[in-house]
This record gives structure tokens, sequence and C-alpha cells, in this order.
């Protein structure tokens, strides 16, 4: 063994912090959704149906024919400046910030201490690349933050997962940490009231009600074990005594259900649309499980949702922004992060 090669390993140790959300297409073209598409369906974490049958289900039908009409969706918000994702812009906005508040002495450490990185499970950058960057920068211990307040098998567990693959392939392994769900964190809990309160203060309407949306997951998790439900019960229990609104006003939905399996109720889209039908004309939408805008948030909840309110006769409809890389949504992070990094700092 190369003594020289040893201690400089020695004499450079750093902390890595990665930041990891779910993934994106690398574009909106047919081929490039279906790659990730792919990736996606193909994860056991997600679909937990027999592989038999599902390798036909996805190869024969799904992949031949939602991959265009996701590109189509993805179009429609797509960040033409960067040809990227809104996803992938907020995501490396995040990582920035995050390395800037380290630099501004967030951590009492210097940022030659600590390196940042980001990535996603699915699509580029993959959670392997960014651990190879990690590490070749002499982290030997790393937290990764999975950016998902609640945690789902589907979401956290599966980033976990593949971290954990990418130390597999290595011989000199860094530690490992893997940040909390943070769905009842006091920090998170007050910036998303903040937001919502500070946004719907700038709205020309005061809604009548307020859904606060969340991804949806089959039915069966939550039967299996998932504390998924529970958690985002939980937080939006603890928004309504931050916010001082009734039951009524701010209600739990799940969207992006998929498939014909019964998933988590109610539904998103169906709530909307028995809300509109019912008299009601002033809506807003709030996404507090997701820490950046995406597909599900900008496109389902924005425009399909949205056309679902307004052809029910609705008449004022409002989308909640996420925290994203805002003031509030760095706050988080660098809450979770200083929590997380306790002892190693």
């Amino acid at each position: 063994m190369d003594r020289r090669r040893s201690l400089h390993w020695s004499s450079n140790r750093k902390i890595g912090i990665l930041l990891s959300n779910l993934g994106t297409p690398d574009g909106t073209d047919y081929w490039s959704v279906r790659r990730y598409l792919k990736e996606f369906l193909s994860d056991r974490r997600v679909i937990e149906v027999s592989r038999l049958a599902w390798f036909f289900i996805l190869n024969g039908l799904i992949l031949t024919t939602r991959p265009a009409r996701k590109g189509r969706d993805y179009a429609t918000i797509w960040n033409l400046e960067r040809d990227e994702s809104p996803l992938k812009t907020i995501s490396r906005e995040q990582a920035e910030k995050l390395k800037a508040a380290i630099a501004a002495g967030l951590l009492g450490r210097t940022d030659a201490e600590i390196a940042v990185a980001w990535g996603m499970r699915y699509g580029n950058p993959s959670l392997k690349s960014a651990i190879e960057h990690l590490v070749a920068n002499g982290c030997d211990r790393i937290l990764l933050l999975p950016l998902y307040p609640q945690y789902s098998a589907a979401t956290t567990a599966t980033a976990c997962d593949k971290t954990f693959e990418a130390l597999a392939a290595l011989r000199h392994q860094p530690a490992l940490r893997v940040a909390a769900p943070y769905f009842d964190d006091p920090d998170y809990i007050e910036q998303i009231a903040v937001s919502m309160a500070d946004q719907l203060r700038r709205l020309d309407f005061e809604p009548e009600i307020i859904l606060a949306s969340f991804h949806g997951m089959p039915l069966d998790t939550l039967l299996n074990g998932d504390p998924y439900y529970d958690q985002c019960q939980r937080t939006v229990h603890l928004l309504r005594l931050r916010l001082s609104l009734p039951v009524s006003r701010l209600m739990v939905t799940f969207q992006s259900r998929f498939g014909k399996a019964e998933w988590l109720k109610p539904y998103t889209d169906e709530t909307i649309k028995a809300l509109a039908a019912s008299g009601v004309k002033r809506l807003a939408v709030v996404t507090p499980g997701f820490s950046a805008d995406c597909l599900e948030t900008i496109e389902e909840i924005g425009a399909e949702n949205a056309e679902y309110f307004f052809a029910g006769g609705g008449e004022k409809f409002a989308r909640i922004d996420c925290l994203n890389d805002s003031e509030a949504g760095m706050r988080v992070i660098g809450s979770i992060v200083r929590r997380e990094l306790s002892g190693w700092l």
C-alpha cells in the first residue's frame, strides 16, 4: 500500500452533504422520457407487483404509450434557458445556496471542510456520480438528505438503496448518515406555514378551502406498514394548529395515482371536482410533501386540476409554490443539516 496515499487521505478529511430528490428525464423527447420512466417504474420499491406480469405491462403497454404523453406535459413546464426540468434547476440551486450558507458560517466550519453535492434517484445526475464526486474530494463521512419530508419506502428507502448500492462498490467506504424524515420538524412546519400565509396574502381572493395535496401511494403500502399516510396527516394537523385553520378549511388529499389499484384517499382530482360541483368558487392547493416544484405540482396541480375546477364552475384557483430554494426553503434544509451533523462537527 502507498503510505503517502494513505496520509493524503487522512490530511484531507471532509464531511460530504448529499441532497437527493426523485429525478427527471434529460429531455422531453420520447426516448428521454422512456429511459426515465423505465428506470423509475422498474424499481421494486415503486411497483410492488409480480415481476413477470409487470414486465409485460411495462414494456408492452406503458413504455409504448406513456412517454409521448408525459413528454408533452414536461414540455409545458420545461426550463428552456437551461434545457432541463424545473426540478433539476431548483435542486441545483438548493445545493449551491447550501454551499454559500456553509461558507458564510452556517455550520461554524469553513467550506473547505464540507462539500455539498446533489443527485437524483432516477435520471441525472445520479446518486452514484454524486457519491463518487464527494469521495474523490476527500469526504470520509457523508450525510444523505433525501428531500422528502414524509417517509415512504417508494421515496426515502429507495434513495437509501441506491446509495448503499453505490457504496458497495467502494473499498474505502465513507461513513454514512441518513437524515430522518422531517414531517413534524418545527422549522419545517413553521416555514411551510410562513410561506403559505405569505402567498395567500398576495392573492386577489381569499380561498374558501385549501387542499394540502400529497403524492399518492397504493393503499397496500399503508396496509403493509408504510408510515407515509400517518406522517402526511401529522404534517397537516400541525399546519392547522399553526395557521388556526379548521379541518374543513385545510383538507388532506392525494394526487398522481397510477393504474387500477386503490390508492390512498381522498383523491385530489376527485375532491376538486366535487368541491366545484358543490358550489365552492375559490380554492387554493398547497403541496407540502414536495420540497421542490416539479411536473406533479406545476402541471398536474397548476394546470390539469385547475382546469377540473374551472370546468366544474370554480372561479378562482391558486397553486401555492413549494419551498424550493427560497429563503424559507433553505432555512429548512440548513436546520436539518445542523441537526443531523451533530457529533461530526
